[in-house]
């Protein structure tokens, strides 16, 4: 009889809380389908007050007249945008190589230079229609202009390459030129992994 009672209060327990959660799930609902567009509208405007905070209490990126980058934009941020006449081409430009930041915008390698450093630029984008799509258009003597939160800088083109992938040599890094090379991947309307690259090398212009 004992084990009875226990058993009889064990499943009269599960469905009081069966019950509650039941009860407590269609508050929520409720709550969700008469107040919810408020609730997302309330935290859009928190989130994007604390991200403007956030960037108010960075330091501005600058240069030098020794052309010395002082406070270096941070790893996934917009620090530019790139603007290329010949292609219609007018993107976000994001510190970091990422495939999340290239889904969006063109991405730099952290392993270059910055624009007005003296050094190579290494800029890279996906082969998007609304993209690098278009890159075989592109002639010798085409600018392409890079307006940095520091500065704006027009780059020649004077130059343009198909590689292989493992050809790094072909994209090099120095400090004795400021050299602006950007690639996309190749064939432009490849499907699945590419392994050359549509390389456009340009100079600073003076």
């Amino acid at each position: 009889m004992h084990k009875k009672i226990i058993v009889k209060t064990f499943k009269a327990t599960i469905i009081s809380i069966i019950v509650a959660l039941c009860f407590t799930a269609t508050i929520v609902l409720s709550i969700y389908l008469f107040y919810g567009a408020k609730i997302n509208e309330t935290i859009a405007v928190v989130s994007k007050y604390a991200i403007e905070k956030e960037k108010k209490q960075l330091p501005p990126t600058t240069i030098t007249e020794d052309n010395v980058i002082e406070n270096y934009p941070e790893y996934g941020t917009q620090y530019a945008t790139i603007e290329i006449p010949r292609i219609d081409i007018n993107l976000p430009l994001y510190y970091g190589d990422d495939l999340k930041l290239l889904k969006t915008g063109i991405g730099q390698s952290p392993l270059g230079y910055f624009p007005g450093e003296g050094g190579s630029i290494v800029l890279m984008g996906h082969n998007f229609v609304n993209m690098f799509r278009r890159f075989s258009e592109l002639q010798k003597g085409d600018k392409i202009t890079i307006k940095a939160t520091y500065g704006e800088y027009t780059y020649n083109i004077y130059d343009m390459q198909i590689i292989k992938e493992t050809e790094t040599d072909k994209i090099p890094i120095q400090d004795e030129k400021e050299i602006l090379m950007v690639y996309t991947c190749y064939p432009f309307n490849n499907i699945g992994y590419a392994t050359h690259r549509y390389v456009v090398y340009a100079e600073l212009e003076k």
